[in-house]
């Protein structure tokens, strides 16, 4: 099944549970959302679905999702470091998040929006920190303007603007997903700790295909 014929088939609830598990809870740090929301701004370009309850449904899933991970923050993050890593939970992403918003203050809230595992926990981290209420609430709002209606629209656009772009969707999604995770690349490259993991890893992957 391609993303876009799962986007039909779950609809606009099932894109308001993507879109809010990835903005504020920790289950969500793996949904792709930001491909989820280009593709499904060209659906509606495609009139598969409504552009206007797309926005609508997308915008308040993002707000709604970074309230209650500012709120678990806020009530029980500090507890969260002394949780045993598990499938689902792993401490250093709070880590890599609290790093992030220790160097980008407040523009983390909106900034952590196009960076996939640190947008579930920077609003985690921002009420762990707790970060005023009303600021939060101010970077939250752009955020979710920037990136689930940014989204979207680019989406819709892009479709109503190329004749058959459809037979390019997968190549423009999978440009997306590379775009979206490289700067976490590139921030987990250049520490010398995560290079030399990676390395470690990489010669044990070898041994074992050798």
């Amino acid at each position: 099944m391609n993303l876009a014929h799962f986007i039909e088939t779950i609809g606009y609830l099932g894109l308001f549970a993507i879109i809010f598990a990835e903005s504020g809870l920790l289950i969500g740090f793996f949904l792709p959302g930001d491909s989820v929301l280009f593709t499904a701004g060209f659906l509606a370009s495609q009139n598969i679905l409504s552009l206007p309850i797309l926005i609508v449904t997308c915008f308040t899933a993002a707000v709604l999702g970074d309230n209650v991970g500012y709120a678990f923050g806020k009530r029980i993050g500090p507890r969260l470091f002394k949780r045993e890593d598990s499938l689902l939970f792993h401490k250093k992403n709070i880590a890599k998040a609290q790093e992030f918003y220790e160097k980008y203050g407040a523009k983390t809230i909106v900034i952590a929006r196009f960076m996939p595992v640190v947008r579930t926990f920077a609003p985690i981290v921002a009420g762990i920190g707790e970060m005023n209420y009303k600021k939060f609430v101010t970077f939250n709002f752009l955020g979710a303007v920037l990136w689930a209606i940014g989204l979207n629209l680019a989406g819709y656009f892009l479709g109503k603007s190329i004749p058959d772009v459809d037979k390019y969707l997968l190549p423009i999604v999978l440009v997306i997903i590379i775009l979206s995770v490289l700067p976490s690349a590139i921030h987990i490259l250049k520490d010398p700790y995560h290079r030399q993991e990676i390395l470690k890893l990489t010669r044990k992957l070898i041994r074992k295909t050798v």
